[in-house]
């Protein structure tokens, strides 16, 4: 059996379903998955209602933040026709970013046959583990990965109107293994935490799974072998280049530390942060780290039109893109998804993408933000640090060793 299924198989605890594959010239070839960025919130949405509509076999969506109204209703009445045609639905959200949905909201699938789930549902003792993945995936061979939820405010295109968002549709084998951390995601949904904690205890590298196309970095709390600041680092260690939007930024220390070497070894480090923000208190905490950047060499945009909620990493010719945010809760307390996608094509159109952006965004100039970073502005920077990267964090560590 392949090195790469072994793992899936250890991870799953079942055999990864088969790529598909074509036979060209009398060898068995796997056919490749297809990546299409989709640059705003509008787009995706729209492109994630057309898969729901056009499934045959099964629907699997996960989400962080899902309400009633425009466009939720669509996609759930999208799910409930589908189930009623003969597919396979389950839905799964967490309880906190979706708790202002009613009770009987999902009764239309239900009654259908679809399932229903909500993660981690609110309990004072484990309420700070969150499950902030989206991801859908229709008959295993299309699956949609990115930072947009289901709800009005990512409706849009980021200029004129709605949160400025990006997602990212995979069409091909990949969709089959993402389906896969779904299922487990699903299978958890109802169990006690303390059992999401030994199983914390017990995971493993297997987490990370590798396949020919991507490395599916699938995070779980906790403060230890964390995939995604090890990826990011390993990549970072020898970049030259390298472009970030984030929503939300407060990166560890090694993270802020290893951007700033990239800058000061000669490459060219942008970043794109919000100028407009949904959470004050995360934009104060990474301002903090201004300073420190901006006399690396490191250049700062903030996104001005709305609010920036892009999720988009570019490293030389690596592109990152899913769920997780630069910030302690993306990198250390929330269940994440990201895909690191080493394909120079993918990375290039990204890097378009991020260009885009900087024209509606000021860039931040170190002499002026001297001026402007007055002293009463660091100190609520500096406790809006505080309370984000060591409260937040201690207080996570502590429910988990009490779920122990």
């Amino acid at each position: 059996m392949p090195e790469a299924a072994v793992r899936l198989e250890r991870f799953f605890g079942r055999f990864a379903k088969q790529p598909t594959a074509a036979l060209t010239s009398g060898v068995l070839q796997e056919t490749p998955t297809r990546f299409d960025w989709l640059r705003t919130g509008a787009a995706g949405l729209a492109a994630m209602l057309e898969a729901i509509r056009a499934a045959r076999q099964s629907v699997r969506l996960e989400m962080y933040i899902f309400r009633a109204g425009t466009p939720g209703d669509a996609f759930r009445d999208a799910l409930t026709e589908a189930r009623a045609r003969g597919v396979c639905v389950q839905v799964l959200l967490d309880a906190w970013g979706s708790h202002e949905l009613p009770e009987d909201y999902w009764a239309p699938l239900t009654r259908a046959g679809g399932e229903f789930r909500s993660f981690n549902p609110l309990m004072l003792e484990h309420a700070i583990f969150r499950d902030h993945r989206k991801l859908l995936v229709c008959d295993e061979t299309t699956a949609f990965v990115g930072g947009f939820n289901i709800s009005a405010e990512y409706d849009g295109d980021g200029v004129a109107n709605g949160w400025r968002d990006l997602g990212l549709r995979a069409t091909g084998p990949l969709a089959a293994i993402l389906a896969k951390t779904f299922d487990t995601m699903f299978a958890r949904a109802d169990h006690e935490h303390p059992r999401l904690a030994r199983w914390w205890r017990q995971r493993t590298r297997d987490e990370t799974v590798h396949s020919s196309e991507a490395t599916i970095l699938s995070e779980a709390p906790g403060p230890r072998h964390n995939p995604i600041i090890n990826t990011l680092l390993n990549d970072l260690a020898h970049a030259r280049q390298v472009d970030i939007a984030t929503a939300y930024f407060l990166p560890t220390w090694r993270l802020a530390r290893a951007l700033a070497r990239v800058a000061r070894a000669g490459g060219r480090v942008r970043l794109l942060l919000p100028g407009k923000t949904d959470v004050a208190v995360s934009q104060l905490a990474g301002r903090a780290f201004y300073s420190l950047l901006l006399r690396s060499g490191v250049e700062i945009h903030e996104y001005q039109p709305q609010i920036l909620h892009t999720k988009l990493i570019v490293v030389d010719r690596i592109a990152y893109a899913g769920s997780a945010n630069l910030d302690q809760r993306g990198l250390r307390i929330n269940y994440e998804l990201l895909l690191r996608l080493p394909h120079a094509a993918l990375a290039a159109e990204a890097r378009e993408i991020f260009e885009e952006m900087l024209p509606h965004s000021r860039a931040v100039r170190l002499e002026a933000w001297r001026r402007e970073w007055t002293f009463w502005e660091r100190i609520k920077s500096y406790w809006a640090r505080f309370l984000l990267s060591r409260l937040d964090t201690y207080l996570a560590r502590r429910q988990l060793r009490q779920l122990r």
